[in-house]
This record gives C-alpha cells, structure tokens and sequence, in this order.
C-alpha cells in the first residue's frame, strides 16, 4: 500500500468519542440511594416492580429479571428442556453467550448463516440445518433489529422446537406494532452498560408461558421453592423450603432494579434519539457507493443498539482494520460486532471450523460499529460522519 493508514492532518476532534456509553441522571442516583436506605438489598420488592414493568411495556404475562443476559439464556434453555444430545441453532454474529448457553446444558450449538442484507438470522438457513436433534432456536435480534419472528415461529410450531429471541439489543423494538419480548416462546434481555438501558448488569427473560415461567423461577434461585403445592413433604414450618430441581444462583440485586426501573422510565426518550442518530447514519452514508449500511426489515420498528457500517475493500485502497484505525486517529473509537463465535480456539477445539457460514464470515471481514448511545451530541454525530467520509476521499479507488 503506498499510503499509509492513518489519515495526515488534524483529528477531527480532540477528545475520544467511544462507541458507546450508558447515561446515567439524578433520577438513577437517587433510585439506587433509595434501596440502599431501605431494608432490603435483595430479593425485596423493587424485583417485583421491575417485573411488572417489563411486563407492562413488552406486553408479556411474565418476567423472570436475574443477574445477567447470560443467564438469562442459560435459564430459557432449562426450561425449554434443552439437554445432553439435543441441538441448539443459533447464529455465529453475536456474542458468545447465545452458543454457550447450549453447552451449558451440554447440548450441541448449530449455527445458521445470515440474511447478508439484515445481519440476522436467516430463517431459511435455520431450516436447512434443523435436525431431529434440534431443540431450539436461540435468534439474536442483532443490532436491535427484529428477527423474522413470524416465519422463524412457524418453523419452531411446525418442528415442535422452543424459539428463544435472544433480545440482548432489542428492548424498545417492535415488530409488526407489538413489542419484542411477547411474541417468541422466551425473550431475554441484557442490561448491560452499553445497552439502551443498563442496571450496571442484569438480564431478565419474558414469557407467555406459565408452564416456562415456574422453571424459571427454579432456575434463578438453586431450584429452591416455598410453594406448599410443590413440596414432597408438609412444610415443618414458616421457614420450611424445599429444593425440587437443580438451579443457579442468579438473582438480581435490588439497587439493580431500582435503577432499571428508573432507566425504563427513559426509554422512549432513549429510543428516540438512538433512532434520530441512525437516520442521520443513514443519510450520510448510505449514498457513498464505498460503504453499505444495514438494511431493514418493514416489519421491525426497531431501537437500534449497534450501528453497523459495512466496508467495500475492493473499492477502498484500505482494508477493515486499517479503516478501523484510521477512525481511531480521528479520535473515534469504534469496536466490531461480532467475531464469529466458531472461531474462537474452544470452539475450535470442539470440532468447528471455518467456513461453515459463509455470509457471516464475509461481514465480519468488512463491519465495524461506529458510537451510538443516548448521550451524543449533534456535535458528536457530525464528528463521525465526518472522520468517515474524510477516510473515504482519502483512500477510495
């Protein structure tokens, strides 16, 4: 290459920009002062209310919160009875936890190939390699976009499997006018700091199902109940519990719900401007012929998480990486979402190689995930346009 990577001149700012951050106010503070001043720190009754308010805004008869996105996927494969010889399909762009949650049960995680426009799982690949060891279907609504529920749900009625939407990136998404996390079989959600709405960590998983809802419930607290109607034997007494399955501890703290619940009161406000940012996206980049932007489905009316920008090196004099740090000379500090999750040397060791999904494969040469969260300014916005395009006109072909 006879240019270098890094773009000569100035920055285009002079402080890091980061690729996302949570945004915290008094409300929050003052949410979690309040529980610290109460009487109880767990298992008290701000996971109630953060429950029902999940309920409330998703639409779905019941939520389970617990203590992180991991463990929500690995409770929704308990209960969906997920274990030894079963498959699980899922897909390679995401983080590790929508495949490791498979192995935690020590079933066999599949792995389907992506709509190359979407990102997300492509529902006719998810067919090709449904098997009759398939259990499940863990679907990751990738960057907040839905997932094709509706034909993802009649392949999982048809077949007889669980469809689990690992909803790590979705909260705030509708598809077809109803919210994410009452459509699928289970919902899960992460709250972690760079989501749309963080309690430092935290998970949660929604459902319809009663019948999923009580294994739930097992599965966050060591599979311990207080349900006379569970029991083996009658209850000694007040104290008297009983443990009726293996589960985990995976609660969530009080002061986590008390500042998810103030972080949910937020929502639409978070969602609006996450919304606002990748349209402006959109616009700038979407007419430079080097650059493809994630496409949309019509039924997904989404709150975007990551925005993902896809370069065309056979265009550029400049590859992934390069760009990538030339974006970090800008002062703008991007990641890449997601290394698929097969080549990771576990999985390696496993059996599983290269080239099993090709389209994926081929993203993760060419994506990276500029900022977006809540707290950007117009300011903010226009620095990474202009980083970018700044890069372009340099290194185009």
């Amino acid at each position: 290459m006879d240019k270098p990577a890094i773009v000569g001149g100035s920055p285009v700012r002079e402080t890091k920009l980061y690729y996302g951050h949570q945004y915290i106010d008094e409300a929050d503070i003052e949410a979690v002062v309040e529980v610290l001043r109460s009487d109880y720190l767990t298992c008290g009754p701000k996971i109630t209310q953060l429950e029902e308010k999940l309920c409330a805004i998703t639409g779905a008869k019941y939520a389970v919160v617990c203590s992180n996105g991991t463990a929500a996927l690995h409770m929704a494969c308990m209960a969906a009875g997920v274990g030894p010889g079963d498959e699980v399909i899922t897909t390679p762009i995401t983080f590790a936890a929508s495949a490791n949650c498979a192995l935690y049960c020590g079933a066999r995680p599949v792995f389907a190939d992506i709509n190359e426009k979407t990102y997300n799982i492509d529902p006719q690949q998810v067919k090709a390699v449904t098997t009759e060891k398939t259990k499940a279907v863990v679907a990751v609504d990738f960057t907040g976009q839905s997932v094709e529920l509706d034909e993802l749900l009649a392949h999982c009625r048809e077949k007889g499997l669980a469809l689990i939407e690992d909803g790590a990136h979705v909260i705030g998404t509708k598809y077809k006018g109803r919210a994410n996390g009452s459509i699928a079989d289970m919902t899960t959600f992460s709250f972690h700091p760079v989501k749309t709405v963080t309690g430092g960590e935290g998970g949660a998983v929604l459902t319809n199902s009663e019948e999923y809802y009580q294994k739930l419930l097992l599965a966050r607290a060591h599979g311990i109940t207080r349900d006379p109607s569970l029991m083996e034997e009658k209850p000694h007494g007040d104290w008297y519990y009983e443990q009726i399955s293996l589960g985990y501890n995976y609660r969530m703290t009080d002061m986590q719900a008390g500042l998810l619940i103030s972080q949910l009161n937020k929502l639409p406000m978070f969602s609006a401007r996450r919304k606002e940012i990748v349209a402006r996206y959109d616009k700038a980049f979407s007419v430079i012929p080097q650059l493809q932007v994630q496409k949309e489905i019509p039924e997904s009316d989404t709150t975007r998480h990551l925005y993902i920008l896809r370069i065309r090196p056979a265009s550029l004099k400049i590859d992934r990486k390069e760009f990538f740090d030339a974006m970090a000379a800008e002062n703008i500090i991007c990641n890449v979402h997601y290394i698929p999750t097969y080549y990771f040397p576990y999985y390696r060791s496993l059996g599983y190689e290269k080239g099993l999904c090709p389209r994926a494969e081929k993203l993760y040469e060419e994506m990276m995930s500029l900022p977006l969260y809540y707290g950007m300014t117009d300011e903010d916005v226009e620095d990474v346009i202009t980083a970018v395009k700044k890069i372009v006109e340099y290194y185009k072909q």
